[in-house]
């Protein structure tokens, strides 16, 4: 390490982002500028990373979870060599850029984690140790090491007071993920105010009460950051690893350092004489011969050390074809194209709740995918997504396939989206349909940021019965529907289930949620298994045709879709029912599908779920109607809370003998 050019690096990066933030008069200077010296000690000595090869398995992962401090990272990925130009820091913020507002996974090359909302980059850099103690665990050999990186997430005040980031934290401690190195930028100072009007607490003892080595620093002395970010890497203690780093918000400009009005981009109206005090000469965006010539050599140092592991790698692929062939179909995500044949179909007497037939499906699937793995808000024996020979993942068995979250479904959803950012393996979890608020940050962010994570999210309606309005989601499935991005499944019987675990395997470019029944559902054999399946991979589907002219149609999904079938009898012959499992889905099909499944000249139309009505009006129009609750349940057995709610197929028939 130059110490001398490094520390003029980190007054360039200063500038970079002053001018960046002034040019667009817009942004937070506070990080960037508080953090200079920690960036400088990562990307200039203490990070292992090759930019041109932005996803080696080997490197070292760095998340920025304040992700309002992006033009930190802008910085010192353009510095480093990474393909994030100088053009496009000058466009920071701009339409169309790499350099958004808050760091977006597979936007900007470098950037590991979409962050923005603070200390989901906190339980992602989680997730992504939880993967690489399992890669290393699973694929290192004796012979050859392909996984000994580290995970490194900058967090600051703002994510320390976040739930996520303590739950994370608690994960992290009870499962002994030393490959974990958060750097907290303590400035004491939050948005609105300085931080202790809002905490008090201890931040050393609180990590230590959690398990984790604690060192505190300062942040603005190159030799101490790199001591100690070296020194964690090398600590195999079975503790993860915080460095409190003691800084000032917004340092080099005077008038707002070391105050809450450091924080966002007031202190760019001070640009000029804060560069000239830096010692950076009045052209902007500046970057010394100096410093390119730095990274320039430290980038060649790193691709011979990337050319070595590649050796490695070749070697440990020769030797171990098998496990090689495993590993890049995980990295690749490739999904077995006959997935839905391997699913062993169900009795033709099987009746059980759609929680208990996806557990049988997810044993196909985990057999069939051997990189998948799972995990639960200590709920697997509500769930019935364990995977019964997959062994729970432990600090002492970290390639079981069974991960124990606790009861923190928040980091549950975060850690999960993690693991599939790293890319390695395919991650589901699971909890109550109900407590999908407590996670749907997460969710949000998967579908933002393309993740293939499945959310398994069982007691799906007011059939929960006894357990009452709090535990009976009326509102959920349709607010999660109205994410973009995200398949909403809630299948009606077990080839259904079969179908909905398939679609939500075989789609690589975003996340699914499977909303599973607690009560038993028919199984609805006089329709093929293969339409079923089929019809649920589509989202939509006719489960009973008319056998007379089409005169009504009637749409569900999940529990209420045998109300359906009941009220179809009932209406007679010219009656079709059509399940919805998925709307996403069976929006996304042919318009010649969709026709054909919903004809337009049939105007009479009943749709029935143990929901709020909102979003089935696009399919029933106004002449139709909806079987819907829009309200908050009851307390009581799940059949009379059906009954006492309109959840019957009388309540289908009445509905369709008013419609003209």
């Amino acid at each position: 390490m130059n110490q001398e050019v490094l520390s003029q690096a980190a007054n360039e990066a200063r500038g970079l982002a002053i001018d960046a933030v002034q040019a667009c008069s817009s942004g937070h200077l506070g990080l960037p500028l508080g953090c200079a010296e920690v960036g400088a000690a990562l990307f200039g000595s203490s990070l292992s990373f090759q930019p041109s090869a932005p996803k080696w398995l080997n490197r070292d992962r760095f998340v920025l979870s304040a992700g309002h401090g992006s033009m930190f990272l802008y910085s010192w990925l353009h510095m480093s060599g990474y393909d994030v130009s100088l053009e496009e820091v000058k466009n920071f913020r701009q339409l169309h850029s790499i350099t958004p507002g808050h760091p977006e996974f597979d936007e900007t090359p470098g950037v590991e984690a979409t962050t923005g909302p603070l200390g989901q980059g906190v339980a992602n850099a989680v997730g992504y140790a939880v993967s690489g103690k399992r890669a290393a665990a699973k694929y290192n050999t004796s012979e050859h090491t392909l996984f000994d990186h580290h995970v490194v997430a900058l967090m600051g005040d703002g994510c320390f007071q976040e739930g996520v980031a303590r739950e994370a934290i608690s994960f992290a401690g009870h499962n002994k993920l030393d490959n974990l190195i958060l750097i907290y930028d303590s400035n004491d100072v939050t948005l609105d105010a300085m931080a202790d009007v809002t905490q008090s607490e201890d931040a050393a003892k609180f990590f230590l009460a959690h398990g984790w080595n604690v060192s505190t620093i300062d942040g603005h002395d190159l030799d101490a950051v790199v001591g100690a970010v070296d020194g964690a890497k090398a600590n195999d203690n079975g503790q993860p690893n915080v460095i409190i780093a003691k800084t000032t918000i917004g340092k080099g400009i005077p008038e707002v350092a070391g105050t809450a009005k450091g924080h966002g981009e007031g202190g760019a109206n001070f640009a000029d004489t804060a560069r000239a005090a830096m010692g950076l000469p009045e052209e902007k965006f500046f970057i010394s011969d100096e410093t390119k010539s730095y990274f320039s050599e430290r980038q060649t140092q790193q691709e011979a050390q990337f050319r070595a592991w590649n050796d490695t790698y070749q070697e440990w692929t020769a030797a171990n074809p098998e496990l090689a062939d495993e590993l890049s179909s995980g990295v690749a995500k490739v999904v077995p194209s006959d997935l839905l044949d391997q699913i062993p179909e169900f009795a033709a007497d099987y009746k059980n709740a759609t929680r208990a037939s996806g557990g049988d499906v997810i044993q196909a699937v985990a057999k069939a995918m051997p990189n998948f793995i799972t995990g639960s808000a200590d709920l697997y024996g509500s769930t019935k997504n364990y995977i019964t020979d997959g062994g729970d993942l432990t600090p002492e068995n970290p390639t079981g396939r069974n991960i124990w979250y606790g009861i923190r479904e928040h980091a549950m959803g975060a850690i999960s989206n993690g693991i599939a950012y790293d890319g390695i393996f395919r991650s589901s979890c699971a909890t109550f349909a109900v407590f999908a608020d407590y996670l749907r940050p997460s969710i949000r962010l998967a579908a933002l940021a393309n993740l293939p994570v499945t959310y398994i999210l069982t007691h799906d309606s007011v059939g929960v019965g006894e357990d009452g309005p709090t535990h009976q989601p009326v509102e959920t499935v349709s607010g999660l529907r109205v994410i973009p991005g995200l398949d909403v499944f809630r299948p009606a019987d077990p080839e259904e289930t079969a179908g909905a675990w398939a679609a939500s395997m075989h789609r690589t470019d975003g996340p699914s949620a499977l909303f599973l029944t607690r009560q038993a559902v028919p199984t609805y054999n006089e329709t093929p298994v293969q339409t079923r399946r089929e019809g649920s991979y589509k989202g939509g589907y006719i489960l009973k045709r008319e056998t007379a002219e089409l005169e009504t149609i009637l749409l569900a999904s999940g529990s209420e879709v045998e109300h359906a079938m009941e009220a179809a009898e009932q209406l007679g012959a010219g009656t079709r029912v059509v399940s919805m499992p998925c709307m996403e889905r069976f929006d996304r099909q042919a318009s010649e599908y969709k026709e054909d499944v919903l004809p337009a000249n049939c105007r009479r139309r009943v749709a029935i779920e143990a929901g709020v009505s909102g979003l089935w009006w696009k399919y029933v129009g106004d002449s139709g109607k909806i079987c819907a609750i829009d309200r908050f349940g009851i307390s009581a057995p799940g059949n009379t809370v059906m009954q006492e709610l309109g959840m019957t197929a009388g309540d289908v028939v009445t509905a369709v003998n008013s419609l003209s």
